[in-house]
């Protein structure tokens, strides 16, 4: 019961980040249309900051799968107490992650640039 009280701080800073953020990002987007940004130009900055939340959302989901993996790993071999070899696994199973996450957007990138019209 004791680490809900942890939690409770933790969430409401990352809440009050999170709002700040969106804050942030509409009142950019407002300053870009009243600079009178071309639509096309508006229309590629959209679509370029949508691939970046795409390629976050692919990361994270790379990295926390592997690193389920690893807790898995740690829970099957009957470790309860944090030690080197418990780090080891959680570090290992991070860079994994990683190393996925480069390797399934350096072949999304390759594909993409195979499939732009040239001039």
């Amino acid at each position: 019961m004791d680490n809900i009280v942890f939690l409770v701080p933790i969430s409401l800073f990352a809440s009050i980040a999170l709002v700040i953020k969106w804050i942030v990002e509409a009142r950019f987007r407002g300053k870009m249309i009243q600079a009178g940004m071309t639509g096309d130009l508006q229309r590629q900055w959209f679509e370029e900051e949508l691939n970046q939340r795409r390629q976050s959302a692919l990361r994270w989901g790379a990295v926390l799968v592997v690193v389920a993996i690893g807790f898995g790993i740690i829970q099957a071999a009957g470790w309860d107490e944090v030690n080197p070899g418990v780090v080891a696994v959680l570090a290992a199973c991070t860079g994994i992650g990683n190393l996925i996450y480069y390797a399934i957007s350096r072949r999304v990138t390759a594909n993409q640039s195979i499939s732009l019209p040239r001039s």
